[in-house]
């Protein structure tokens, strides 16, 4: 847990504070306020619908991206955390601070659009990290498989800092697409129904999660600062 880099641990801490606060401070009517101001509704943006939240224009932008730091429960919550701990760590090692918040950011976007799309008009409020995380798991995978990272057959020295497979070389590796497809195949079954620990009788957003982990997939060469390996690079003995 030392070895945690630490803009994982800000988010996580500061991700605990506020359901914290929700749980254990806030009448139900101030939780409310917090979900209608932070928290993303499609019905938001359907001007006639007559249904008008709080926040105003300022709520249609931020909240594209703070539905990620609200919770269900603290086993949503929980879980949520054990995998952005997992897949968090070698991106933010890999990205830096700056980075990876940007990183974090961009997939939260692509996962609310994603829901915004497949949820036009909907009241129930979206609210939690996984669109993030799905966006850190695919960032990871296009160079955990690489030559030289975590999971490739000879693991580097710095494995979180080797050149990261292209797109089209992620997208051949079947190690990925074996990663990729089982992630598909686990996140229709919540669609279809299956129970997501922490969110067990509640509606499970697969489709922000499916928006956030390919803007990840796809996005990820923009935010990597480490160079690509260059063409037929050969090791000198």
């Amino acid at each position: 847990m030392f070895n945690i880099p630490g803009i994982v641990a800000v988010l996580a801490i500061a991700m605990a504070v506020i359901h914290g606060v929700r749980t254990y401070l806030l009448s139900d009517a101030a939780d409310l306020d917090v979900l209608e101001l932070f928290a993303f509704v499609p019905v938001r943006y359907d001007a006639t619908a007559g249904y008008h939240l709080a926040g105003g224009i300022g709520a249609e932008i931020w909240t594209f991206v703070t539905y990620a730091f609200l919770h269900a429960t603290w086993m949503h919550f929980g879980v949520n955390m054990i995998w952005m701990v997992a897949f968090g760590t070698p991106v933010a090692r890999r990205f830096g601070t700056p980075r990876f918040l940007a990183f974090f950011c961009v997939t939260a976007v692509a996962g609310a659009v994603a829901h915004l799309l497949t949820h036009a008009n909907a009241m129930e409020p979206m609210i939690g990290a996984s669109a993030s995380i799905s966006g850190l798991m695919a960032g990871a995978v296009r160079f955990a498989f690489a030559p030289g990272g975590s999971l490739s057959r000879q693991r580097g020295f710095n494995p979180d800092h080797m050149p990261a497979q292209s797109l089209g070389e992620a997208l051949r590796d079947t190690r990925v697409l074996g990663f990729v497809g089982v992630w598909v195949v686990v996140n229709v079954l919540f669609g279809a129904g299956v129970d997501m620990p922490g969110a067990e009788g509640g509606n499970v957003a697969w489709q922000a999660h499916m928006g956030g982990f390919f803007a990840g997939l796809l996005l990820f060469s923009f935010f990597d600062p480490v160079p690509r390996r260059a063409p037929h690079e050969e090791t000198a003995a």
